[in-house]
């Protein structure tokens, strides 16, 4: 599924939030989606079962703590949020390539380049947490 694809069946109630604009929130959506097959596949293989819970969880901390980053009214609490989705965000790059044996290369290179504009995204944001280029 594209990305473009994915918005588009975003219902209206999610996207009239003003969270929405935010690129990085988006972006983490969509990998949370994206990785429910992953971890349906890893959960069938005997040897990656563990992995495909560690996955998940770390890949659906991203979006929370960009959500719980952007509730907050200080700059030291929003940026402590996107710190630790920047973490989780970290955390899945590592799981996404441990599973790369399973998911196949194309698959988790993919997930792998998403997870990379997330980290980018997120440092930019810590760095200057005000600025509303982000969206």
């Amino acid at each position: 599924m594209t990305y473009e694809a994915w918005e588009a069946g975003v219902p209206d109630a999610i996207k009239a939030d003003p969270l929405w604009k935010m690129a990085v929130y988006r972006k983490a959506l969509f990998l949370g989606d994206i990785a429910w097959p992953d971890a349906t596949r890893l959960v069938r293989d005997k040897r990656t079962t563990s992995l495909a819970d560690q996955l998940y969880r770390a890949v659906g901390s991203i979006d929370a703590n960009i959500a719980e980053g952007y509730s907050k009214s200080s700059r030291k609490d929003r940026v402590r949020f996107y710190e630790y989705s920047l973490g989780s965000a970290r955390e899945s790059r590592g799981r996404y390539w441990k599973s790369r044996h399973v998911l196949g290369d194309k698959v988790a290179n993919h997930r792998l380049e998403l997870i990379a504009e997330l980290i980018r995204l997120l440092l930019a944001m810590i760095r200057h947490p005000n600025d509303q280029t982000f969206g």
